[in-house]
């Protein structure tokens, strides 16, 4: 007999599409009757499972953690409703919990690729400007795809946030990602970090707080979309306060990021710059909060169902994971109200369904 969950609520297959009628049958999904009784039935409004778009499961705040620890921050994104992880750099390997039936699905990055001393330590592999493309082609090899880049950093000399590499290293690095059939992202905190990635074809953008008014056409030329991490750029006051006695000049760099963190990415939505929800979970921000970043992405003005889309339907696309599609894996999430309607509701979904079973 097949195992079976019939979902008797609402079904949004898009942010602006809704139907009725859907099942779960062995782990995929179906929208045709399946012609026996069910052995569960979930009330409630059905979504895709949310895609974490930036995320370190296996990393902690000085590096990498025990796989004990991994497994937990996987189990609690999960049960957040986040069945879909982009990692955007890891310091230990987590291809054992891709193995598992019982984790979300991660989309590897391999590890960061840094700048030497420039970056927080033991998360990164950290070259200078002439080792770039040799780590970037080794970490294109060992990830599922994408390899991270740290675009800038303190620079203690200066007492300010600069680029990493020079320009010409970042456009070899990305051109030889791009060779061995990978995607480049970055981190990006500063202004001028962002025409560097831009001209050099970058595929993605993490944080992109410095963005500015002359960036924005380029960004939607290129089709890069941006990763703004919100509740982790919420920290920069607390970073901004340990750094004044030494670095003031950084310090107040990183409050003016902050006091316009919304402003910039609603201008970014506005344009039509894609924009996709990641948390930063794994170094200071903790495992779990999708939901938040859903939320604040909505704070900063984009309509609720493009906040959703940003996590869900839309973001799968790019990832290339299915949705709710005949045939696809059964990963769903469902909430007790419409979340374009009351947003709220995704703090504390209804149930969690993983490759068809019912996880939380």
């Amino acid at each position: 007999m097949a195992h079976i969950i019939e979902f008797s609520g609402p079904v949004l297959t898009a942010a602006d599409e809704e139907r009725r009628g859907l099942w779960a049958v062995d782990g995929k999904l179906t929208f045709n009757p399946p012609g026996q009784r069910p052995d569960a039935v979930l009330d409630g409004w059905v979504l895709p499972g949310f895609a974490d778009a930036h995320c370190h499961i296996g990393l902690g705040p000085g590096g990498p953690v025990d796989d004990d620890v991994a497994y937990r921050q996987a189990m609690t994104d999960r049960n957040a409703g986040t069945l879909l992880v982009r990692d955007a750099g890891a310091a230990s390997d987590t291809r054992w919990l891709q193995q598992r039936s019982d984790t979300p699905r991660i989309i590897r990055a391999g590890r960061h690729v840094a700048r030497s001393r420039r970056y927080l330590r033991n998360f990164a592999v950290e070259v200078e400007p002439e080792g770039l493309v040799e780590a970037v082609r080794k970490q294109a090899r060992e990830g599922d795809g994408w390899v991270k880049l740290v675009g800038d950093w303190i620079d203690r000399t200066a007492g300010d946030l600069t680029p990493s590499f020079p320009a010409a290293a970042v456009r070899d690095a990305v051109r030889a990602a791009h060779d061995e059939g990978a995607r480049v992202t970055a981190h990006c905190f500063g202004e001028d970090t962002l025409d560097d990635m831009l001209d050099a074809g970058i595929d993605c953008i993490e944080h992109a707080t410095g963005l500015l008014p002359r960036h924005i056409p380029q960004f939607v030329e290129q089709q890069v979309p941006i990763v703004p991490t919100l509740i982790n750029i919420a920290t920069f006051p607390d970073i901004a306060a340990q750094a004044e006695p030494k670095f003031p000049r950084y310090a107040e760099h990183m409050r003016a990021l902050w006091a316009r963190r919304r402003e910039r990415v609603l201008e970014a939505y506005e344009a039509g710059v894609e924009i996709y929800a990641g948390t930063d979970a794994g170094s200071v921000i903790r495992h779990g909060r999708i939901a938040d970043e859903i939320l604040e992405l909505h704070a900063a003005g984009l309509p609720a169902a493009a906040a959703l889309d940003a996590a869900c339907w839309r973001a799968r696309r790019w990832l290339g994971a299915e949705g709710l599609a005949e045939g696809a894996a059964a990963d769903v999430v469902v909430c007790r109200e419409d979340p374009r309607a009351v947003p709220e509701t995704i703090r504390s979904l209804t149930n969690v369904v993983l490759r068809g079973k019912i996880v939380h």
